[in-house]
Parts: structure tokens; C-alpha cells; sequence
């Protein structure tokens, strides 16, 4: 097996061609091959030849080839060689290679058996090929050899650096860590076979980034290298990390990478003033609530670590003023908690101290995380406007009081210290400028008019005063003004509404307690007394009870009252206060009397009940009873206009049994009487005298007899008249009625008869005089018997007497014949 010398590239493919130069074909000879020792199917002659005994089947001997990759010489790399014990040298076999790369790659001496790679070949891409070789009988194509595969490996060679596919990476450590705290750790990846030689061996060191930081050669974990690094003298840092293969040796292949770590924040630094003294002007027109100031403490820290809380730790200060954190700044504000007046207090010295808020015990040892410093407050002076004696003021007077009359006074001055005058004088958006003016110099208020408490009992006004030197400099205070009562109202009765008497009260029977009222204000209360007037005769009907108890019961002198005489009495009263001077007022009361139930426990008219009730007033009753008349009126009309379809027969003047009568009303039977009038048939010529219309009723005399009662109308004797007797003259005064039809009629007479042993109960027949009986007890038969009673104890009723007669007819439609 020939090895080129062109594939030593380097002087590990050196070593390598040495190896295979010293060891011959070891490596890349083909499966078969023929030895110098003879075998046991060989026998050495006598001259030094050997015989061959050939034997049927031959068997091919396979081991693995390689191949180096990344061959970058001009010929083509010599892989092996493949040889059959049948070739003889003659070129009568011919060899055939088939699989992975075959004919591309890998390509075969068809004669010889020697196999070349073509093409540069790369391990990480593909590690090795799969091939299978046969040996042919060149003249009959017959296969001397089986088929037999066999593989070529690509072997490794130190190609590829290491990587790092991550990178670059960023890290943190907190700032004060110790010695050898971890950071971050870096792995590196090498594409070269790790379980060949070296080439994938890794070895870490650190380029940049020293003496802060170190490396392990191994695992590659970053570690800080020095002890409490400080944030705030340097944040960042850059490093470096190799990652050489070959195990670091010289020859190998290299890659790095970049790791920025930045030192995080602890809370290590203590909050610092720039300066001990500060000092600071507030006008003394500053805004109780409004910052005055700013003061702020520097603390190297971030974050949550540099928040500051202020605080004025001396009383002087605190009682004043008061002091904030502004979150976003960390800035202390400085505000008033009360106003400053310089004519009082010019300076004020403050003591402020700055403490962090969160505290890591780990640094205690470093001190307290606070610090403090001074504060002088200067107040400067400010022309202001005049003060009042008084936050506010109230006063009062007396109603009715004249106009002038005065209320009181306000005070001002001015509080500067050239003491300018004040002037006064009222809000003009205000009413009270209506009723008080105030003198602009001492600030006396007094009335413009007569004030009237029932009107409005309090006044509230705004006084403003002004300097005489700074008239743009204005203060105000509010006055109310209590307007004090007198006693100028007359008393009246508390009700306006109607006093309901029962016409069953008897003499003595509180019908009413009425009240009194009155506008005035009594401090101890109100006392009324009640009387009738004196002026007036006794009134026979009512009297009046003073309770003294500021109220007065009406009581009834009458024995019954009867609301269909006389259904409304007025009754005077007079109401006397107990003020000073006391006053009187009438009062007249309307007393309905209504009927009421029995024992007088309820005071409403049954009548007005039912309103209440129902919830209907006049005007809606009155436009009920307008809607009812409106139906009547035209329900009458309707039943009018379908009678009045019906024409009645046309007589004619000519005699009518000389002519046919046609006409298509279909006729009712025996009972239409309505259909044809037979008079026309038997007389036309009375029919035509008569000039009967038969749409109008005949009058009620001639068609049935029948009377009716009248005031007028003699009675009749009905007790001393024969039953017979009386249809039988019914029957003649029918019989003898020439404008009834001359058929047959039927006529219905109803006789109420005598000699019942209970008697009449009717009261048209009894006598119209007055009785003296009590009719009360018919209270007791129920509600429906009340009117009855009414009409019996009417003392001064008319006596209507109706007679009538004693069979009343009733008329039966007549039937035709």
C-alpha cells in the first residue's frame, strides 16, 4: 500500500505517515492478501517453489479503512487496496466498489483494486462511509467474490476551535461580596472528536478582567478575585475568557468570549448634607400648608438603599414648621404648619436630620446611616392687611326697631408696625346691605329699616376693612345678626277646616278641641286663653270651654241637630297670648252638621266620606254625571232613529178595495199587531179622517185605560167597590173605546184586595200630621232604615198626599185576529 507524502500537512499528519511508513499496509491493506509463508493448503518444493492446492471457495478477509480528513493536496488521497486470490495479475478480474460516496468520493482501480478519495473530507460533517466491493470474472461478468461491505472512517484532526454560543454574557454581583464569591459560569464547545487524541480537550483562562476576577481552568466558573469591591468607586467591569483545545498545549486551537459584570447596590453609604448651615428667607405672608423650602442630603447609594426620611428634631422648629420626603427627588420640603408674623418672631432656627429608611445590619460597623444639619429661618416683613379682633361676631336687635338703630361694632387693625387707619365698610354682593349700613370709621353697624323676625329671623353679613395707605390690601370677617322677637302677632285658631257635628249629639257633647297659634316667639312657651265675644248675643246652639291648657273645647247646646234645616253654623272665637302687652285675634269657625253613625264616633259626613273615599272631587263628580247625561241622551236617539225606519202604510185617497195592496213585509204571526193597520180595509174613509200614524203611540187612555196618580186626583174608595163590579166596568169603557183595534185584546188589571189583618204599610194613605214619636230605634234595623227615620222625625216637612187608583191596569200587547 502506497501512502502519499503530500499528506503530511502538518506535523501530527507527520507523525501519522511515520506510523504507517514503519507499520506498511497494516492499516490499509486490502482484506486478502497473499503471504511468503506457505499456508497449509501450500507445499514448498524441492527448487523453492510452493504448490498451490486450490480449493472451491475462497473467503474475503475485511477490516476497516481510513481516511484523514481535510486532504488539501493535488492528488487525489490513496484510501487501500482491494486484491481477490483469483486475480492472477493478468487483468482478467475486475473490481467494482459500491455504496456511500462511491463514483464521487470514493473511486476504484478497476484493474489494480487501489481506492482514492477524491474530495477533501470533513469529520464533523460525516464520521465515516459505508462501501461494498466485488470482485468479476472480466470476460463473463460472472462474480468470483461475493459481495462484502466495508467501511472508511474519517479520521479527526485538530480543525475547529473552541466556542463559546452563548456569549457574550452579562453578570451581576453584589458590591462588598467576599473572596471568591461565584459570578457566572462560561461553557465552551469544540467540534472535533473528544475521544480522539486532544483536539476536543478544553482548558480556560482568563485574558482580561484580573486581578478583579478569576477563572477556573476546568468548569469555567468566574469567581471575584478581590474582597469588598465597591459599587460606588467602580460599577463596571470587563472580562476576557479563552477557551484553548489540545489541553491548553501549544498548537492548540482557541476561542474567547466577553462578560460584562456590574456591581449591584447593598446599602453601605450613610446619607451626607453638603453643609452643616443653611439659612433661608420666608415672608411672613407665606401660606400655612405651602412648601417654604427645599434641603437635601446626598446618599451615594440607589434605589431603595437612598431613601431618606427628614425630621426637625428640635421643638422650635417643629412647633411650626414641618418637613416631607419628595419621593422622585429625595428632597426634604420645608412647610408651614402655622402662620408667621414677623412683628411677633423674625427668626427661627430649625434642626434636620436625614436617616435612611432601610438599613442593612450587615454594615453596621460602618456607623449610624444618618446625618443632620441647621436650618436658620429669617421671616421677612410684609405689609398686610388689617386683622380683626374677632374671627367672627354676632348681634342681635329687637324687631320693629327704628331704622338707625344700632346692631353693634367690629374691630380691626392694621398689624404692620406703621399702624395705618382702617376703613369698613359691607360686601355689596350681599342682601343684608338692604337692612344695616356701618360707618366706615369706628365700625358701627346699625339698621336701615324696620327688621321683622317672621320674616327673616337671622341676617348674615360680610364686613370688610381695608388700610387707608394699602386700599388694595382687604380682609373680611362674617356678622350675623339674630333679629329678637316683640310681641306684635295676634293669635289664631290652629284650623281652617270645617268642624263636623253629628246631628245625634246631645246637649253637653264635646263636638271640638281646637288650638291656637301665633308668629311670636315665646321663650317659655306659648299661653292662649279662649272665650266668645261679649259683643255678641249667647248662641243658643254652641258654647265654649277654656281648658287652660292653651286649648278649648266647643261644646253643644242643642238637643239634635238636623243638617236638612240648617246644615253650616259659624261660631266666633277669641284667643288671648300670654305676651306682654298680650293681644287678641277672632277667629270664625264653619260647623257642618253631617249625619253621622251611631254614637258618634266618627266626625265625617257620609256623603264627603264617600268623596274621601273615592277620591273624587266636585268638579270630577260633575263631569261623571255630564258623561252619563251625554249616553242617555244618546242611547234615546239610537232606539229613535231604528223605530223610525219602519214607514207606515200610504193610504191612498182612492178607494182601496179597488185596488191591489202589494207590499213585502214578511209578517210576525199572531203576535204582529204592527205589521198592516186592518182599520184601512174595513173604513178608508175614517182611516183618512182619523189620520192614525201608526209610528206613534196612541195616547195611554184610549190603548189601555191606564191612570196615573196625580197630587190633584180624587182618591178612590177601593174598599167599598166589588172586585166584579170593577172589570166589568174596565170591559164596557174598552168595549166603547172606538180608537183601540177592532180585534181582540187582552187587558191585565192587578187589585191589591183588602182585609189584610197586618194593615197597610203604605204611608201614601196616612195622615200628613206632625208625630211626636221617636224614631231612633229604627237606627238599630240597619243603614237602609236611616232615611226612613229621617223622614218621620222631619218635624217641618211638607205632607204630600198621592192617591191613586185602586187597580192600576197593565197593558198586554193586543193579538191580531
Amino acid at each position: 500500500m502506497r501512502i502519499p507524502t503530500t499528506s503530511c500537512l502538518c506535523p501530527f499528519l507527520v507523525c501519522l505517515c511515520f506510523i504507517q511508513r514503519c507499520c506498511g499496509a497494516g492499516h490499509h491493506v486490502p482484506a486478502k492478501v497473499s503471504s511468503k509463508v506457505p499456508s497449509r493448503n501450500q507445499t514448498k518444493l524441492a527448487n523453492g517453489e510452493t504448490e498451490v492446492h486450490h480449493r472451491p471457495k475462497r473467503g474475503w478477509i475485511w477490516n476497516q479503512f481510513f481516511v484523514l480528513e481535510e486532504h488539501l493536496g493535488p492528488d487525489a488521497q490513496y484510501v487501500g487496496k482491494l486484491h481477490s486470490n483469483s486475480d492472477k495479475g493478468d487483468g482478467s478480474v475486475r473490481y467494482i466498489l459500491s455504496g456511500e460516496g462511491a463514483g464521487t468520493i470514493f473511486i476504484i482501480d478497476e484493474v489494480t483494486g487501489d481506492i482514492h478519495a477524491t474530495k477533501s473530507l470533513d469529520r464533523e460533517r460525516k464520521t465515516h462511509y459505508v462501501l461494498h466491493a466485488q470482485a468479476l470474472d472480466r470476460n463473463t461478468e460472472e462474480a468470483l467474490e461475493p459481495k462484502s461491505e466495508f467501511i472508511i472512517k474519517v479520521q479527526d484532526i485538530n480543525d475547529n476551535a473552541p466556542k463559546f454560543p452563548d456569549g457574550p454574557f452579562v453578570a451581576t454581583v453584589p458590591e462588598m461580596s467576599e473572596l471568591g464569591t461565584s459570578v457566572l459560569q462560561v461553557t465552551a464547545s469544540d467540534a472535533d472528536d473528544p475521544t480522539y487524541g486532544n483536539s476536543a480537550r478544553i482548558v480556560y483562562s482568563i485574558l482580561q478582567g484580573q486581578p478583579y476576577f478569576s477563572v477556573d481552568p476546568k468548569t469555567g466558573i468566574i469567581r471575584t478575585a478581590l474582597a469588598d469591591m465597591d459599587r460606588e468607586a467602580r460599577e463596571h467591569y470587563t472580562v476576557v475568557i479563552q477557551a484553548k483545545d489540545m489541553a491548553g498545549q501549544v498548537g492548540g486551537l482557541s476561542g474567547s468570549t466577553t462578560i460584562n459584570i456590574t456591581l449591584t447596590d447593598v446599602n453601605d453609604n450613610p446619607p451626607k448634607f453638603p453643609q452643616k448651615n443653611y439659612q433661608l428667607y420666608v415672608p411672613e405672608s407665606a401660606q400655612v400648608g405651602k412648601a417654604v423650602g427645599k434641603i437635601k442630603a446626598n446618599d451615594e447609594d440607589l434605589g431603595t438603599n437612598a431613601d431618606i426620611k427628614y425630621s426637625i428634631i428640635n421643638s422650635e422648629g417643629a412647633n411650626v414648621f414641618s418637613i416631607s420626603t419628595d419621593r422622585d427627588t429625595r428632597e426634604g420640603i420645608l412647610s408651614l404648619k402655622k402662620p408667621l408674623n414677623y412683628e411677633r418672631k423674625k427668626t427661627y432656627t430649625l434642626h434636620i436630620e436625614g436617616t435612611n429608611t432601610h438599613v442593612d445590619p450587615r454594615f453596621s460597623y460602618l456607623g449610624s446611616f444618618k446625618d443632620s444639619a441647621t436650618l436658620k429661618i429669617t421671616v421677612g416683613d410684609v405689609d398686610e392687611p388689617p386683622v380683626f379682633s374677632m374671627d367672627y361676631y354676632i348681634m342681635d336687635v329687637y324687631e320693629n326697631s327704628p331704622a338707625g338703630t344700632e346692631v353693634g361694632a367690629v374691630t380691626a387693625r392694621d398689624p404692620d408696625n406703621r399702624n395705618s387707619p382702617v376703613r369698613y365698610f359691607l360686601d355689596s354682593k350681599e342682601e343684608g346691605i338692604r337692612y344695616f349700613r356701618i360707618n366706615e370709621d369706628n365700625g358701627v353697624i346699625r339698621t336701615t329699616q324696620p327688621l321683622d323676625r317672621e320674616e327673616t329671623p337671622w341676617h348674615n353679613i360680610t364686613v370688610m376693612a381695608s388700610e387707608v395707605d394699602s386700599p388694595s390690601l382687604l380682609s373680611q370677617v362674617p356678622v350675623t345678626v339674630q333679629v329678637l322677637d316683640v310681641n306684635d302677632n295676634p293669635p289664631e285658631i290652629a284650623t281652617d277646616e270645617e268642624v263636623i257635628v253629628c246631628d245625634s249629639s246631645r246637649p253637653g257633647q264635646v263636638i271640638q278641641t281646637v288650638t291656637a297659634v301665633d308668629k311670636d316667639d315665646f321663650a317659655n312657651g306659648q299661653r292662649f286663653s279662649f272665650a266668645l265675644p261679649n259683643e255678641l248675643p249667647v248662641n243658643p246652639n254652641f258654647t265654649l270651654k277654656d281648658n287652660e291648657d292653651s286649648t278649648a273645647s266647643i261644646i253643644g247646646r242643642r238637643r239634635r241637630f238636623n243638617h236638612l234645616t240648617q246644615e253650616l253654623y259659624e261660631l266666633a272665637i277669641v284667643v288671648w297670648d300670654g305676651g306682654e302687652p298680650s293681644l287678641s285675634g277672632t277667629s270664625t269657625l264653619t260647623l257642618r252638621v253631617c249625619p253621622c253613625q251611631r254614637h258618634g264616633k266618627i266626625r265625617t259626613c257620609q256623603g264627603e266620606a264617600f268623596l274621601s273615599s273615592a277620591g273624587l272631587s266636585t268638579g270630577a263628580l260633575i263631569a261623571i254625571l255630564l258623561c252619563i247625561v251625554i249616553l242617555l241622551a244618546i242611547v234615546v236617539l239610537f232606539v229613535t232613529l231604528r223605530r223610525s225606519k219602519k214607514e207606515p202604510l200610504i193610504i191612498s185617497e182612492e178607494d182601496v178595495r179597488e185596488n191591489v195592496v202589494t207590499y213585502d213585509d214578511e209578517g210576525g204571526g199572531e203576535e204582529d199587531t204592527e205589521a198592516f193597520d186592518i182599520i184601512a180595509l174595513r173604513n178608508p174613509a175614517a182611516a183618512e179622517e182619523l189620520k192614525f200614524r201608526r209610528d206613534i203611540r196612541p195616547d195611554s187612555r184610549h190603548h189601555c185605560g191606564h191612570r196615573r196618580a196625580h197630587r190633584s186626583s180624587p182618591p178612590l174608595e177601593v174598599d167599598e167597590v166589588d172586585v166584579h163590579e170593577f172589570i166589568r166596568q174596565r170591559l164596557v169603557e174598552a168595549d166603547m173605546d172606538t180608537s183601540v183595534p177592532p180585534y181582540d185584546s187582552l187587558q191585565t188589571y192587578a187589585f191589591e184586595g183588602q182585609g189584610s189583618p197586618t194593615g197597610s204599610i203604605s204611608p201614601l194613605d196616612s195622615l200628613a200630621a206632625q208625630s211626636e214619636q221617636d224614631y231612633n230605634y229604627l237606627d238599630d234595623w240597619g243603614p237602609e232604615f236611616q232615611k226612613l227615620a229621617e223622614l218621620y222625625a222631619e218635624a217641618d216637612s211638607d205632607v204630600v198626599v198621592v192617591t191613586t187608583q185602586d187597580a192600576i191596569p197593565s197593558c198586554s200587547t193586543p193579538k191580531s185576529v
